[in-house]
Order: structure tokens, then sequence, then C-alpha cells
């Protein structure tokens, strides 16, 4: 069962290997997270993202029970706030939001909420770096049958993985969609993350990239992966779904 996620896809020329225009995770809602501060930075990184080749981004704030307490009434109203900035500075780039949602206790509550915030029928969610959480799977399993699909953040930052074919095979049977952050493959996250991410790709287990920007570092960051020939490899080895959405 596991051999199935390791069959390498037959690398494509360059020239079909397609740009990304959606980016499905970022903080650009000033002032409720630890993403942008104020929005003269929120629109910085707009004018960055659109300078990038980006016609759409989902921006997705953090909501967790003990530290970012959003709701989906306060994301709403950030999220049209910054649609209004965007467009008195003429940035043409289309502009929605969902949310990231952390695995913790008060997350079987959030989940009832009738207006939960996804991106379309994906889910996105993260854990403590450190450790796993216990109902892992059970959370999971209660995300599928509330009808949704479960997308992990950045699994590449995860320090609790240790036997990565063996542990991310196992997610992936479970139904888990994988988001990976582009700037993880230049380090930024340090070499553990870039080893992780090199390895999602080489085994085609990537179904979406995200750049999880906050500040303008990890703009200019991405700059420089999106222009990196390591995007040959993660398109021809991988289904990036960016663009369905």
């Amino acid at each position: 069962m596991i051999f199935s996620f390791f069959r390498k896809k037959k690398k494509p020329p360059r020239e079909v290997i397609p740009q990304l225009h959606t980016d499905i995770h970022s903080h650009l809602i000033p002032g409720i997270d630890d993403g942008a501060r104020d929005m003269e930075e929120s629109i910085l990184l707009l004018r960055m993202m659109k300078a990038l080749g980006y016609q759409k981004v989902i921006t997705t704030p953090h909501i967790m029970s003990d530290g970012y307490k959003n709701t989906p009434r306060l994301v709403r109203e950030g999220l049209e706030a910054l649609r209004r900035a965007a467009k008195e500075e003429e940035i043409d780039i289309e502009i929605d939001a969902a949310a990231e949602y952390y695995l913790d206790d008060g997350f079987y509550t959030q989940l009832k909420d009738p207006d939960i915030l996804t991106i379309g029928e994906y889910l996105l969610i993260e854990t403590s770096y450190i450790s796993k959480p216990l109902e892992f799977d059970t959370m999971i399993f209660e995300i599928q049958a509330a009808g949704f699909k479960p997308m992990l953040a950045h699994p590449e930052r995860y320090r609790y993985i240790k036997e990565l074919e063996k542990e991310y095979a196992a997610m992936k049977e479970k139904g888990v969609f994988f988001q990976v952050n582009l700037n993880s493959f230049s380090a930024h996250y340090g070499k553990e993350a870039k080893r992780k991410a090199e390895f999602l790709s080489g085994a085609g287990m990537i179904d979406f990239l995200g750049s999880d920007i906050h500040r303008m570092k990890q703009a200019e960051t991405l700059g420089e992966v999106l222009n990196d020939e390591i995007l040959y490899g993660i398109f021809g080895n991988n289904t990036i779904l960016n663009e369905s959405l």
C-alpha cells in the first residue's frame, strides 16, 4: 500500500510546468494573528504577491483556543477591510479568506460551527510542532464526517515526525491532503524542514503549495524559490491542486 505513494512521475519538459497563480496559505489580515501588523504591511505584502505573479490569495489567519481566538465573523470583517484597502491602492488581485485551525481542545466546537471557514471543500489544519495530538486520527475522522477534506498545513515542519515514509504514508492513507510551504525548500525554516519538504516532493505526496507569508522577508524568499529550478521537480513529481480553487 505504501509503495503507491512513491511512484515517481515522468518529469515534464520545463515549458509545460505552470506558474503558480493561486496562494492558499498566508497571514495578510492585519492585527489578528502573528501575520501583518497593520494595513500598511498588508498592502506591501499584497503588492509583492501580485509582482510574483499571483492572481488570487486565500489568506488564512490562525484560529486557536489558547492563542488567537479569532472567529469567522472577525476574519470576514478583516477580509472586507483588506479588500477595500487593496482596491483603494489599485492592486488587482483577488482576495479571499479561510482559516488555519489549530487542533486543540476547542477544535471540536469550532468544527460544529455552521460558519466554519474552509478553502472550498478543504479544511486547513495545523498541530503543535513538537507533539502530535493524541486524538489526531479521531479529529481527521470527524473532519471527514463533517463533509470536509483535511488539509494539513506545512507537514514538513512538524518535528515529531521521525519515520518519514511510514508516518507520512499513514496520514495519506487516512485521506489527509498535504500543503507544503514553498519557503521550506530554501531552508527558511531550517535544514530539517527542507529535508522533509524534499522527501515529500520526491515521494509525490504534495497536494498544495503555500507561501505562509507573515512578513516581507518571507515574501522576498518566496520570490527566490519561485525562480528556482526546484519548482520543475515539484510540479513534475506531484499533482499540485492550487489552481483548482
